[in-house]
């Protein structure tokens, strides 16, 4: 009777541990109901496995590193468990720890199933290791898992990301039986490669279309800088297709923002109002980069503000900061790059390159060597982009010498964007001599740019050098026989 009784209570502890498990919403409550569940000594039974294991490693307040060290711990550890960690990895900031996890799962003879592949191609695809990913390939073939559906999406989806088409067209037309998810895992790996032509093809093609076809179609548009034809597919869609979702809303603001359409923009907000879509975080920072790019700085401060500060992230800071430099608001972005540190979002590249735009708008060239500075400083490293503006703020500042010395003394080649920026000070600053001798070198890098041959030209004839000036131009002349030609 003891022993039935104390069974009838274990089910019962069990049982309310395990609800409690379910609603857990945070990682403090999980560790506190994770260290009673080690106190009673279940921590190998897999219902609490199981449910520790989602939770650090897929939840919206995930400990990936934390779930990593659980399944260590298990004396028994399945196939389940290990796919739970690697797909945590998987599209987590370090993918590379998915391979690490498969690694050890096949040491201790544990056999990987059809879900482990896809977190391994995903993985691949997040480190852009076409090695890795061929390496993984193989194995599934060897394991017998090509023809399943969901494997075969994920590999399409690798190789596209890895810019190989043909190996992603050679995996979905060996798919026997393709279903919605395989045409649409090819169209987006078309658009990834920016083979619009194809992706448009495929997609007419297709016998049905869902929200993820047509939003696949469109960002391909965008991200080829097809803007007009992203804008005319997602008409379409509005007319024939399904519904849009906050994702498709993302790629279509993007397009308003690059072709400065605000009235556009403006009605792409008002339609995210109406049917109402999730105002997520990402799809806030694209109304903020929308309207900031179109010149409406209030209505992308109305957003922005809209967002609370303790959810907002880099990304939509950036937006907020790269507008007001564009549109020459120095002291406001210096301001809001200010806050944002009070408020304890950590910067990045982006927010130090919207920054020296700013000073370089501003003629602050202390300010812009305190910022370039900052980047070494929180050991990131200075990216040409960088090096240009820095370039930028010394020329247009009148400190063409000093702007020169730099230029010199990187430690990457000069790139066009930077001599161009050089070359602009000195013909502002009248600094003709050294002019000449970046119009030269623009010619080299560029020799089938007119505007170089046209801008070196212009300062042979400032200076009244017309000899100069004309062979300048008969060797533009020349250059676009032969680029005729060819």
């Amino acid at each position: 009777m003891l022993h039935a009784s104390l069974l009838r209570g274990n089910a019962v502890l069990n049982s309310t541990l395990i609800t409690i498990l379910d609603k857990c919403k945070s990682l403090l409550e999980l560790k506190q109901i994770h260290a009673l569940v080690i106190t009673l000594g279940l921590s190998q039974d897999e219902p609490f496995v199981s449910r520790i294991l989602s939770f650090y490693a897929l939840s919206d307040s995930a400990n990936i590193d934390y779930s990593y060290r659980v399944l260590l711990s298990l004396s028994n550890p399945t196939i389940f468990n290990c796919n739970k960690v690697m797909r945590g990895y998987s599209k987590s900031k370090y993918p590379n720890k998915s391979v690490s996890v498969f690694v050890k799962m096949l040491r201790v003879g544990i056999l990987p199933d059809y879900l482990t592949f896809p977190f391994l191609a995903k993985a691949s695809a997040g480190l852009l290791n076409r090695e890795l990913g061929m390496a993984f390939h193989a194995h599934i073939i060897k394991a017998g898992y090509e023809s399943d559906r969901f494997v075969s999406n994920s590999l399409i989806h690798m190789y596209a990301t890895f810019g190989d088409i043909l190996h992603a067209r050679k995996v979905f037309d060996g798919i026997p039986l393709k279903n919605l998810v395989s045409w649409n895992s090819m169209v987006d790996g078309y658009a990834k490669c920016g083979d619009m032509a194809l992706a448009f093809e495929l997609f007419d093609s297709m016998p049905e279309h869902d929200v993820l076809s047509w939003s696949s179609l469109i960002d391909g548009y965008v991200k080829s800088g097809d803007y007009g034809d992203a804008l005319a597919v997602f008409e379409k869609m509005r007319v024939s297709g399904p519904n849009p979702n906050e994702v498709t809303m993302v790629s279509v603001l993007c397009a308003c923002a690059h072709l400065g359409a605000l009235d556009k923009g403006r009605m792409m907000h008002r339609y995210v109002i109406d049917n109402g879509l999730p105002l997520t975080l990402v799809l806030r920072t694209s109304l903020v980069d929308m309207y900031a790019k179109c010149g409406a700085i209030q209505e992308a401060f109305s957003v922005f503000r809209g967002v609370s500060k303790e959810l907002s992230d880099v990304l939509i800071w950036n937006a907020m900061i790269g507008g007001l430099a564009t549109h020459g608001l120095v002291k406001e972005s210096l301001d809001l790059f200010t806050e944002m540190h009070i408020v304890g979002v950590k910067s990045d590249e982006i927010t130090y390159l919207s920054l020296l735009s700013a000073c370089a708008h501003g003629g602050l060239v202390k300010e812009a060597w305190y910022f370039f500075d900052c980047l070494r400083k929180h050991g990131m490293a200075p990216k040409s982009e960088h090096y240009a503006c820095m370039v930028d703020v010394m020329a247009r500042a009148g400190q063409i010498a000093e702007a020169y010395q730099f230029l010199c003394q990187m430690p990457i080649e000069p790139t066009a964007s930077m001599l161009g920026a050089l070359l602009s000070g000195c013909m502002n600053h009248r600094k003709f001599d050294l002019a000449e001798m970046v119009g030269r070198k623009l010619i080299e890098l560029e020799p089938y740019h007119d505007g170089r041959y046209i801008g070196l030209s212009n300062i042979y004839a400032i200076v009244r050098r017309w000899d100069k000036a004309r062979s300048t131009r008969e060797a533009m002349e020349r250059m676009g026989e032969k680029i005729s030609w060819l």
